[in-house]
């Protein structure tokens, strides 16, 4: 029982410490290391367990270990088509291009990593030879730690996106997204329209949260985001007394600093509800708890299409808002790989 023992009790640990976690702070990043780590070892105590007891099982799990490859590959196709979508119907930019940069690295890194071992399996070992493999095993380390980075960041924007807060607003913020010739699209029309469900509900119960459209001037818009959402939820029925409009941020963190502060110069000092679309959720709670405030995030539909370029887009913002915290975590990788080449040549 020590083989079913051994992965149960990881589990039981992970599910305590997301549990904690949670209790403590849903928006904390770390809530979903901990419930991909429970789920992973949830997952071995299960398979372990049926090894032991269904005979033949074994061969149930070596085939579906087989068949990893072929689902990294569908993986990747998947990508550069939804990549080649995104160009047609989105535009030329760099980040719609993030899931086919995403689906062709499914295939060039193991090539590349496959291509540096062989290259260095012949006769002889050089110190040529040495760097290569090391630089195929550190690749290999890598992009293992930024994949279950990923898959743990996906989980828990799921989760976190499903969460009902129970929170009851003071005020109701929606981040911008951009607008097109100067009117609302769909993708932000979509964030409003959660907005107002929100907003009338309240009404409904006899408050009356502070609406707070967020959004700045970008470039190549002829007005503010914040003057257009504002104007979409009056026509739509918000009180003129309930909408604040914010006109200066730039980004989702300004959005929110600077909504706080419209929030202030009203009166309002409450709950906060974040309203944007649901492959946004996480990152912009992350950032909401790093500034301080009171505020949960809930999620508006998006189409599906645009969602994989989307979500990449947010993980790499989050990997370059933890850009240290992530270079702590990968200099394990290069100090290991670097003793193996030292050790390699100790040998020789």
């Amino acid at each position: 029982m020590t083989a079913v023992g051994v992965p149960a009790c990881f589990a039981l640990v992970f599910v305590l410490l997301y549990a904690l976690g949670r209790r403590r702070d849903p928006r904390m990043l770390r809530n979903g290391v901990f419930l991909t780590a429970a789920a992973f070892f949830a997952l071995a105590t299960a398979v372990t367990a049926l090894t032991l007891v269904v005979p033949g099982f074994s061969l149930v799990v070596g085939t579906v270990l087989l068949l990893v490859p072929l689902a990294v590959a569908v993986l990747g196709v998947a990508l550069i088509a939804n990549g080649f979508r995104m160009l047609r119907s989105e535009g030329r930019s760099l980040g719609n291009t993030l899931s086919l940069v995403a689906g062709v690295l499914v295939f060039v890194l193991p090539a590349v990593a496959i291509a540096l071992f062989v290259s260095a399996s012949g006769e002889g070992f050089t110190l040529w030879d040495g760097t290569r493999i090391a630089v195929a095993v550190l690749m290999v380390f890598v992009c293992g730690y930024f994949a279950v980075s990923l898959v743990a960041f996906a989980v828990y924007s799921v989760v976190y996106g499903r969460m009902r807060h129970g929170t009851v607003p003071d005020t109701i913020v929606v981040l911008g997204s951009g607008l097109i010739r100067g009117e609302v699209p769909p993708l932000l029309r979509s964030r409003l329209d959660r907005a107002l469900v929100v907003y009338r509900a309240e009404r409904a119960a006899g408050r009356r949260p502070l609406l707070i459209p967020s959004g700045g001037q970008g470039d190549d818009e002829p007005r503010a985001e914040g003057t257009a959402m504002a104007e979409y939820l009056l026509a739509n029925g918000a009180d003129p007394d309930d909408v604040r409009p914010e006109t200066e941020s730039r980004n989702t963190r300004e959005n929110l600093r600077f909504s706080r502060a419209v929030q202030a110069e009203a009166g309002r000092d409450g709950q906060v509800v974040v309203v944007t679309n649901d492959y946004h959720v996480l990152r912009a709670a992350t950032l909401a708890r790093r500034l301080g405030l009171p505020a949960q995030v809930v999620g508006s539909p998006t189409a599906p299409y645009y969602v994989p370029s989307a979500f990449l887009r947010e993980f790499v913002a989050v990997v370059v808002e933890h850009r240290w915290l992530n270079v702590v975590a990968c200099t394990p990788f290069v100090l290991f790989t670097a003793f193996l080449l030292w050790e390699s040549f100790q040998q020789r």
